[in-house]
């Protein structure tokens, strides 16, 4: 992944990850930006790019239409 790149660009359609992955995720992401619980109940879902930004380094950070915080580009794939 290259920094200051995002993958998906704003109106895109993505899908959130499956529970699995956004739980392996969470056990393993130590840095800004954690998922919550309140985000992981959005697994499996399809949503349309809100907003992009980056974190300081170049991390791609999304939020997403009627989806509550902030999303990392591992959290997402295209619809």
């Amino acid at each position: 992944m290259k920094p200051y790149v995002a993958a998906f660009a704003v109106g895109s359609s993505v899908r959130v990850r499956d529970r699995a992955e956004l739980e392996r995720f969470r056990r393993e992401w130590k840095h800004h930006n954690p998922l919550t619980d309140k985000q992981a109940g959005f697994a499996s879902k399809v949503a349309t790019v809100d907003e992009v930004g980056f974190y300081h380094g170049g991390d791609p950070l999304y939020k997403l239409a009627g989806v509550p915080g902030v999303w990392h580009e591992e959290c997402l794939m295209g619809t």
